[in-house]
């Protein structure tokens, strides 16, 4: 590593006497949006001021920009205290809430129901969710359709919450829900609610009173008289033909029934509009267009079906697409199972989220707790916890300033990805297989199943930024200069009109690649013959060239062009489409976006091995700084220009890092980044420590002394063994030596750390990497304390070992991770404390 550092310190000099302007090496303002927000539950709406205000303190003094409030079912022994949904005394609240969210700079989203489900006391049961049913009439020998109420209920109501779900494809019910809503919040002033949320699709109906009427309009022909086809009998091309037309329909029927209204209406309200998407059986990209917000969501561990970056990357492709400035993410949803999950795992899932094009995290989540209530207090049923009562909690603000640094820069500027990447959705529509076909986020075969799932992939994985594209959005949203490439991937049903956009996008300029083919046919049954014509003309007027040495064939249209070929890599390329290769170092992704006089960088590492070297940008560049989230710390980087003409820069990156770059289209001047230079072997921090319990419960273990770090669990006291809190690990050492600097490494650290040198404050040090610089040490006499947090699974687990009765909540009460009656007597202890090894390593002296 010497020889190569030695070899940049000429750059290093350079880098400290550039001629150019002044960069402005600042982070923006932080604002109530670039904060994480939280959803905040009203279990039984049994709330009160004084607790609320409390809350609400407790989440700004923590780092938090606002609260999602959702009122849901309530906890036992505590009926007196319930609140009934929107009754005046809930309105009360609800305006207390938010007159002290604005006081303390806080912002406050809600959905317009409790639970989830829209739905309530009020709706009747020709506007509950309905049921398709086809029967067949043995007697006549004919097929008989019905469309009856399905019976489903609002999921987790709050007391006076409780009734019908209501059918969301039906225009006439959700206007009547609608206004009936409004009329009950009349006295919110207006604006007091910053949006109005609507969660995952999860309403269980197939059909609606206004379904044939509406597919006779839009499709052009009786569905009545295709039962048997919609049944899934007879000819398999009619049948797929006919259920691509049904779906096709429910899917606008959704748009234009429930979330453009539901838009509309929160607007009029002086509100925005935020809805998560997935689940409908819709056009995802359409559907979370349609809002303000449109949100994601990750449910599960990381590395799970449901935590898939390539299917958050729908909610903000339509963000980017439609022009809406947030992208938001419910996140932490059974990130890991109850008390277990660590700030390390919420930062991991948090970074992928921001790759993945999300800019505004709001956690799942924090349930309201009086002051009153015993430990843990009152929980929701799903993970993760985010209160006070955790004892993640005490370094959750540091994780929080992080999260505010990143998505103060993604919030501003402009997205700059090179390629939309076409989603052929008639393909999945055309599965004669089902009725209605929805699209979940647990279940991403119908992404990964399909061939745009392979190019997305492709495109992930090679370092080309992209986001997914609609038939309706590229009619409506979409200019030739917009991206560098439109990419379709092998498809075999495109709408004419489709095919037409495109072409004329290419005229304009535009370069619009197909993958393997041209499209093969249209979708549905309506109108069949006409539109085949219209693309198979439309086909053969396209002139395309001999395919050349990489099998791609070339055809120009008007100003632009059109490039067919079967590999996605060599069609960009031909495209002069560049890639970012940083993602060639296995862990390693990134986000863009263009700012004014350069570009930003969000960079993640969730690898194995450190980065560190040149790593070339796709962007033009004249100077670079680094921009480290966690410690605030700014400077310019070292950058060279590569033996293919691209701007390379030198950086540093250890696996669970994160870092953001700041590229100048001028040449600037500022303080240089000052990078690692290790300059010996690490030397282990020995000798005895002094370890002494500081905050938690349910009481502190007595003090003790150890020269060996292991975890607090294996002492034999058993009130260590049943602890969640802080501990302090304190220890006098004399220097290792005469460097000017050393890495202090922490090792294993379970689960977050807070570092002291003498005195002086060193980072809060909440995820990997566990690694501080120290500054000049004493030679004699360093005073180092390190306080470190478990999680609060310990004291959990002891509580049910002992049988204390703190489940104590209605409807599904408390569940584990696989939604079994949570137990958790039988785990295992979780390591807590300073596990090590603690080492110093030497590094090279710097001008600071």
């Amino acid at each position: 590593m010497l020889p190569l550092w030695r070899a940049l310190l000429p750059l290093l000099l350079l880098a400290q006497v550039a001629v150019g302007q002044s960069a402005d090496l600042r982070w923006p303002e932080t604002t109530s949006e670039t904060k994480p927000w939280t959803r905040w539950w009203w279990m039984g709406s049994a709330v009160d001021s004084a607790n609320l205000t409390a809350e609400l303190e407790t989440l700004a003094a923590g780092g938090f920009g606002g609260v999602e409030v959702t009122s849901i079912y309530g906890v036992r022994g505590y009926e007196r205290a319930f609140v009934p949904y929107l009754s005046d005394r809930w309105i009360e609240l609800l305006l207390h809430a938010a007159a002290e969210a604005r006081r303390l700079g806080l912002g406050l989203d809600m959905p317009p129901g409790s639970g989830w489900r829209l739905g309530g006391p009020g709706v009747r049961l020709e506007d509950a969710v309905a049921s398709l049913r086809i029967d067949v009439d043995t007697v006549r020998g004919t097929y008989v359709a019905n469309v009856r109420p399905a019976g489903d209920k609002v999921k987790r109501a709050a007391p006076g919450g409780e009734g019908n779900a209501l059918d969301p494809f039906s225009r006439v019910a959700v206007q009547r829900y609608l206004d009936a809503y409004g009329d009950r919040i009349k006295t919110v002033p207006r604006g007091t609610v910053r949006a109005f949320f609507h969660d995952s699709f999860e309403y269980t109906g197939n059909g609606s009173a206004e379904l044939f009427e509406e597919f006779l309009r839009r499709r052009g022909y009786d569905l009545k008289g295709y039962l048997p086809a919609l049944r899934g009998e007879g000819d398999p091309e009619l049948v797929a033909r006919v259920k691509s037309d049904y779906r096709e329909t429910m899917d606008e029927m959704l748009l234009q029934h429930l979330l453009r209204p539901l838009t509309a209406w929160a607007h009029e309200r002086g509100s925005l509009s935020r809805n998560q998407a997935h689940g409908s059986p819709g056009n995802l990209l359409d559907l979370y267009a349609a809002s303000d917000i449109p949100e994601t969501e990750i449910f599960g561990p990381l590395g799970d079906s449901g935590s898939d970056p390539l299917i958050s990357k729908f909610a903000s492709s339509a963000a980017h697409v439609a022009g809406r400035r947030l992208a938001s993410a419910e996140t932490g949803t059974w990130l890991g199972e109850h008390f277990t999950v660590t700030l390390d795992q919420l930062k991991q899932a948090v970074d992928q989220l921001f790759v993945s094009g999300v800019n505004h995290v709001i956690y799942h989540g924090t349930a309201y707790s009086p002051r009153d209530a015993a430990w843990p207090g009152w929980q929701f049923y799903a993970s993760t916890e985010l209160n006070p009562r955790s004892a993640i909690w005490r370094d959750l603000p540091a994780l929080n300033r992080y999260v505010a640094r990143v998505q103060s820069i993604l919030q501003s500027g402009r997205p700059d990805n090179d390629v939309l990447l076409y989603w052929p959705i008639y393909d999945n529509w055309h599965d004669t297989t089902g009725l209605r076909l929805d699209f979940e986020v647990q279940q991403p075969g119908w992404l990964h199943e399909q061939p745009v799932g392979t190019v997305a992939r492709v495109l992930w994985q090679r370092g080309y930024g992209f986001d997914y594209l609609s038939d309706r959005l590229l009619r409506t949203n979409v200019a030739p200069s917009d991206y560098r490439a439109i990419v379709v991937p092998p498809t075999q049903h495109m709408p004419d009109e489709t095919f037409g956009r495109l072409l004329d996008l290419a005229r304009a300029g535009a370069t619009v690649i197909f993958v393997d083919r041209l499209p093969s046919d249209v979708p549905g049954l309506g109108r069949l013959p006409e539109r085949r014509r219209r693309l198979e003309d439309a086909k053969r007027r396209l002139a395309l060239d001999v395919a050349d040495g990489n099998g791609v064939r070339r055809s120009a249209v008007g100003n632009g062009r059109v490039l067919v070929g079967p590999n996605v890599e060599r069609l960009l390329d031909a495209a002069g489409v560049r890639r970012e290769s940083m993602v060639d170092h296995a862990g390693v992704r990134f986000i863009r976006r263009r700012q004014e006089g350069g570009h930003h960088y969000f960079i993640s590492h969730t690898g194995a091995t450190t980065l560190d070297g040149w790593i070339p940008l796709a962007v033009s560049t004249a100077a670079v700084a680094i921009m480290d989230p966690v410690s605030g710390r700014i400077g310019l980087a070292q950058l060279r220009t590569g033996t293919d003409g691209q701007a390379e820069v030198y950086l540093q990156l250890e696996p669970g890092a994160s870092l953001m770059l700041r590229t100048f289209d001028r040449p600037v001047t500022g303080a240089p980044w000052l990078y690692l230079r290790p300059v010996g072997a690490p030397v282990e921090v020995r000798g005895n420590w002094s370890v002494t319990f500081l905050a938690g419960g349910p009481v502190l273990p007595a003090s003790f002394r150890t020269d060996t770090l292991v975890s607090w669990t294996e002492r034999r006291d058993d009130e260590a063994r049943r602890f969640a809190g802080t501990a302090r690990y304190s220890i006098r050492f004399d220097a290792p030596g005469e460097a000017s600097s050393y890495l202090l490494d922490l090792g294993r650290v379970a689960e977050s750390a807070r570092v002291r040198l003498n005195g002086k404050e060193l980072a809060i040090l909440c995820a990997r990497p566990f690694r501080v610089e120290t500054g000049p040490l004493r030679p004699t006499g360093n005073e180092l304390e390190i306080e470190v947090t478990n999680l609060s699974a310990n004291r959990i687990r002891d509580w049910d070992v002992r049988r204390v009765p703190w489940k104590v909540f209605e409807d599904i009460n408390f569940v584990g991770i696989d939604y079994k009656p949570f137990d958790a007597s039988s785990w295992p202890l979780k390591p807590s404390g300073l596990l090590g090894p603690v080492r110093l390593e030497p590094l090279a002296s710097q001008d600071r």
